[in-house]
């Protein structure tokens, strides 16, 4: 569910919570683990977005999942964020939590999509660029995309770079089709 104020809220709170008990890093860690479990699994934000399954159930189910791999104020969390009904948000909260982290540690998300994947070299010199770019350091999500003819796009901090060769054709498209040739006859 995408209610950013109750998301955001709900991070605040365990920020403020790791921050002042020293886990920052491995809530962070955690959460990561808390997104990636929701965004894989319908299942799982089917059971959570029900709200006829008692919370003691949805507890039960986020115990079996992330009992041992999260730390005890993660898991605390999870229980409270389950009582207070907003288990749905889980995912939401917890990118919410990690963009408040990467702020607070001067790191900004890039995210670049290729039709091929790359190597670290060029993994390398993308983050290198980024980061001389912002002034951040850089956390690069590679994927490819196999709908794309080739080159790449790049997304950091609010702003695009879009070197598709489909972007290239579509704007050489739009300069023939101006068509500025006048006839001297």
């Amino acid at each position: 569910m995408n209610d950013y104020r109750i998301n955001n809220n709900y991070a605040k709170a365990l920020f403020m919570l790791a921050t002042e008990r020293g886990v920052m890093e491995r809530v962070a860690e955690d959460m990561r683990t808390v997104g990636a479990v929701c965004a894989e699994n319908r299942e799982l934000n089917v059971v959570f977005a029900n709200p006829t399954i008692r919370f003691d159930k949805k507890t039960a189910v986020i115990e079996g999942l992330f009992a041992g791999r999260v730390c005890e104020e993660t898991m605390a969390f999870l229980r409270f964020v389950v009582r207070k009904k907003r288990s749905v948000n889980l995912r939401g909260i917890s990118e919410a939590y990690l963009n408040l982290y990467r702020e607070n540690k001067g790191i900004v998300l890039s995210d670049l999509v290729t039709y091929q994947p790359i190597d670290d070299e060029a993994r390398k010199e993308v983050e290198r660029l980024v980061a001389e770019y912002t002034g951040k350091q850089v956390e690069l999500h590679d994927h490819t995309d196999e709908h794309m003819l080739g080159g790449f796009k790049l997304e950091f901090d609010h702003n695009m770079y879009d070197a598709r060769l489909r972007t290239k054709i579509r704007k050489l498209r739009a300069e023939f089709a101006k068509n500025d040739y006048e006839s001297k006859l």
